[in-house]
């Protein structure tokens, strides 16, 4: 897809009134030069959360959450940034740019397969319509019309070419037909394009499959009757990546607006049916096992996932797979759950016998992944004898190794600890001196010396030049260009707290230059230094305007180049009186004593 480029999300949020885009989700109120409103990230019955239209930020002062107006549809509407530009673009009727490889990549290329998919899936809708077998089959399903509609369910005709002909009049829409895996490519034939392709889905129900943004990228087919496979899925394409979509996860963030749980099962009829009956957080993975990719997206989303398998071997197998992609993910903070259902059973059928608050009693006691990992393995051992227990712990070790390190590592620890008899201590010192054990982890850095400063406080004795001058640049980010040669140069021997911070952020506006303070903080989302940033734009300041702000900020700037200057000169004292000076120093020396001497007196 290419880098989205930097000059355009400035140009993104200089042109956004965040008022206006958090007002649609939110019920503003105004209140002086600001608004307010029940902070919609936590429960509060007092306002707590203002919006600035001056800084184009948002700050809430019960939960803290805070950031410019992509940082408010990333948290909100649970997107991933480049889904949150896309958001915030199509409603300022703007296209995305991409780069890729130093060259510009077209922007929205994949727009006409887009257009096309959705074509194809009303196309399918309609087809349900004139087809009594498919509807009745969905009817015995349990599937209300409400609910096809929800999920635009579908049909595809028992035709070899239906799709092919209604939609691929000539060489390009057949083109476009193949890169979307709607037909498929005849192997070694001679004959004319037309007639060396035809279609994929043939004589099944069809699920669409939506992106975050509620756009067709590829379909699910089920079979009616008798058949295989049971379910056929659209090839890996431009649009589509199995690994990383989950089915009914557009419909689920519609559903609900502050998730808390997905509940991840295996089919799409299962998910859908879900849905129906009020359990409309669940997601189905897309005839693949669950990804790492998969995780990271749904830890964004939720910091609770329960997997509900089906009890018999297949079920099994899956979530065991599930699993060990879990692991790596697995900290404090997150709950990963498994749910086995009766046998005979899956989801679908399950929610159908029992209903909603049973099946949510069900998901309400599922297996937390450390006991599920313990009752596996523990079925696996006879822990009643001493083979069995090391049998057992040779089976955990790699697991256990893929955790990250934290609170939730150490607590599994103990708990496989107990199970093998063992002490926590004991048992991981014999793990790590077993063969093909890696490397113990590298001794904690060092905290950060002065010079790293991005992480450092921003208050205090003379750090507080280095925060009087960050907070001129954050509130009046244009005054950076007034800042000379020479004054931007005086702060490259400076190491005061929170100077790398500093001269980084200059170097920056310098180069790129912004308008407004929101610009700034959305550079710096994610980055060492952009919490620090984002606490100094929340405080209010007394600051009148840009020229005193610039005056500010160049006086701040000459005040930290003659405190290096000082510590320098020092230093070159200090070695004087043990020994002569090269002549480098010498000249350092005098260099410095000329600066000086230059300036006028400095008080404070």
């Amino acid at each position: 897809m290419g880098r989205i480029p930097q000059h355009f999300i400035d140009e993104l949020i200089a042109r956004a009134d965040i008022v206006e885009v958090i007002g649609s989700r939110v019920q503003l109120k105004k209140a002086g030069r600001e608004w307010k409103a029940c902070c919609p990230f936590h429960n509060e019955k007092t306002p707590s959360f203002w919006v600035s239209p001056d800084k184009q930020f948002y700050h809430c002062f019960g939960c803290g959450k805070h950031g410019t107006v992509l940082g408010f549809l990333m948290d909100h509407d649970h997107l991933a940034f480049p889904e949150a530009v896309e958001e915030l673009a199509a409603r300022l009727g703007l296209e995305v740019p991409r780069e890729g490889g130093g060259e510009a990549v077209a922007p929205r290329a994949e727009e006409p397969l887009y257009e096309l998919m959705a074509r194809v899936a009303r196309y399918y809708a309609e087809c349900l319509g004139r087809e009594p077998r498919a509807r009745d089959y969905l009817a015995r399903r349990g599937l209300t019309a409400a609910t096809l509609e929800r999920f635009e369910i579908g049909y595809a005709v028992n035709s070899w070419n239906d799709v092919l002909k209604r939609f691929g009049g000539d060489d390009l829409a057949r083109r476009r037909l193949a890169e979307t895996g709607l037909v498929i490519e005849r192997e070694r034939s001679q004959t004319q394009f037309s007639e060396r392709h035809y279609d994929r889905f043939r004589d099944r129900i069809m699920f669409p499959i939506r992106d975050t943004r509620g756009r067709v990228i590829a379909f699910g087919g089920r079979v009616i009757d008798a058949g295989e496979p049971k379910y056929l899925n659209s090839p890996e394409t431009v649009l589509f990546h199995k690994g990383r979509e989950l089915y009914g996860l557009y419909e689920t963030r519609r559903a609900r607006s502050n998730l808390k749980r997905l509940v991840i099962v295996e089919g799409y009829m299962d998910a859908v049916r879900l849905h129906q009956e009020g359990i409309d957080y669940a997601v189905a993975t897309l005839g693949t096992a669950t990804t790492a990719e998969h995780f990271r997206r749904i830890f964004r989303l939720v910091s609770e996932v329960v997997f509900a398998f089906d009890g018999d071997r297949a079920g099994r197998a899956a979530a065991w797979r599930a699993l060990q992609q879990a692991l790596p993910e697995a900290r404090e903070g997150r709950q990963i759950r498994f749910l086995f259902l009766p046998d005979g059973h899956d989801p679908d059928t399950l929610i159908a016998a029992e209903g909603r608050e049973a099946f949510e009693a069900r998901l309400a006691g599922a297996l937390p992944l450390s006991e599920y990992l313990v009752r596996e393995l523990s079925e696996q051992s006879d822990l009643a004898h001493a083979d069995g227990r090391a049998r057992f712990a040779e089976s955990a070790r790699p697991l256990y190794q893929k955790l990250p390190a934290g609170v939730y590592r150490e607590l599994l620890l103990g708990r496989l600890a107990q199970v093998v008899g063992l002490g926590p201590e004991r048992l991981e010192e014999l793990w790590s001196k077993a063969p093909g054990a890696p490397a113990p982890a590298p001794a904690p850095a060092p905290p950060p010396t002065a010079r790293a400063g991005a992480r450092a406080r921003l208050s205090g004795g003379r750090g507080s030049l280095v925060r009087q001058a960050i907070v001129r640049l954050v509130h009046f980010p244009a005054i950076a260009a007034e800042v000379s040669p020479a004054e931007r140069s005086g702060l490259d021997a400076s190491e005061e707290a929170g100077i790398a911070l500093l001269r980084e952020l200059l170097d920056n506006l310098r180069e790129q230059p912004a308008q407004i303070s929101a610009q700034v903080i959305q550079r710096w989302a994610g980055r060492d230094g952009g919490e620090s940033l984002q606490k100094l734009l929340e405080r209010e300041e007394v600051i009148t305007d840009a020229a005193a702000a610039a005056g500010e900020l160049r006086a701040a700037l000459v005040k930290l180049a003659d405190l290096a200057a000082e510590r320098r000169l020092q230093a070159l004292e200090a070695k004087s009186r043990t020994g002569p000076l090269t002549s480098d120093e010498l000249k350092e020396f005098q260099r410095l004593m000329s600066i000086m001497s230059a300036r006028p007196a400095r008080h404070g």
